[in-house]
């Protein structure tokens, strides 16, 4: 505990740090992300229980504050009801799933129970909040799942797909229930990172791309930041995927709109595209 008072008494001293700041006298482990130094277990235990929270970000880098001078007071000690909560939960579920069932409204948060979310359900189809459709799988099979009625008139045509492709986060809400992404997309998709090397079907760290409503294939990409470029690493499009020069292209157009998120300059390893 010792140690969790004196990375508190440096917050405080010095305002939002983050786990280099806190910890740069430390040895660090060499077992991967999860050897902390002492300094970022006291950090992760102060963040956990509430004491620190997250100010900002400086790229991948978190800057911790005491909680105080980041939440407001009035929310700070607001204490909501366990119904205000479950509404909470199953809505912001709902709301970035887009149609779901019970089940996947209760995996979304991790601490909503699938009878809890059940009953949110059965409350919402009552009141007239959400309404029952039927989502057809790439298999074609037909599932039901629920959807916010206010949200159903958009959907009764079909909507205007764009063709631009997307390179989506791993976790992204389409796709962090893995068994769902497989069941409406017909794309399996893992990550790998903890993977034996030997034992990767794809790379370490790969991501889905996107096409209109279909995923098409599998990238690994990487950030050089001493050559400030995104590198190629490994592509792999779907079996029935053709990638065509256009294609190909509108690829191309999308890993230079991540150079510019992630500020760098140029991409490397584009022939690995070509050979496709």
């Amino acid at each position: 505990m010792a140690q969790t008072e004196t990375v508190l008494e440096q917050i405080a001293r010095h305002g939002p740090l983050g786990s280099g700041d806190v910890g740069a006298q430390e040895q660090r482990g060499t077992g991967g992300w999860w050897d902390w130094h002492p300094s970022k277990t006291a950090l992760e235990y102060l963040w956990r229980t509430g004491r620190i929270t997250v100010s900002r970000r400086e790229g991948f880098r978190k800057l911790y504050d005491l909680t105080e001078n980041v939440i407001p007071k009035e929310i700070g000690s607001a204490q909501p009801s366990f119904n205000e909560s479950l509404d909470w939960a199953c809505t912001g579920a709902l709301r970035a799933l887009g149609f779901a069932t019970a089940k996947e409204i209760s995996d979304f948060y991790d601490f909503v129970t699938a009878s809890e979310a059940r009953a949110w359900i059965a409350r919402g189809l009552r009141s007239g909040a959400l309404r029952e459709i039927k989502t057809e799988a790439a298999n074609g099979q037909l599932r039901d799942r629920v959807i916010f009625t206010q949200d159903w008139p958009s959907l009764q045509e079909p909507l205007a797909v764009s063709n631009r492709l997307r390179i989506l986060s791993p976790f992204d809400p389409a796709l962090r229930n893995r068994a769902r992404a497989e069941e409406i997309f017909g794309f399996s998709y893992r990550i790998e990172v903890f993977v034996p090397a030997a034992r990767r079907q794809y790379g370490y760290y790969v991501f889905p791309i996107l096409e209109g409503s279909a995923l098409i294939a599998h990238i690994e990409i990487k950030a050089d930041r001493k050559k400030n470029i995104i590198e190629i690493i490994g592509f792999w499009p779907e079996a029935k995927v053709k990638f065509s020069a256009a294609r190909i292209e509108r690829l191309i157009a999308e890993l230079k709109r991540i150079c510019l998120l992630v500020e760098c300059r140029d991409i490397s390893g584009i022939e690995i595209l070509r050979r496709m």
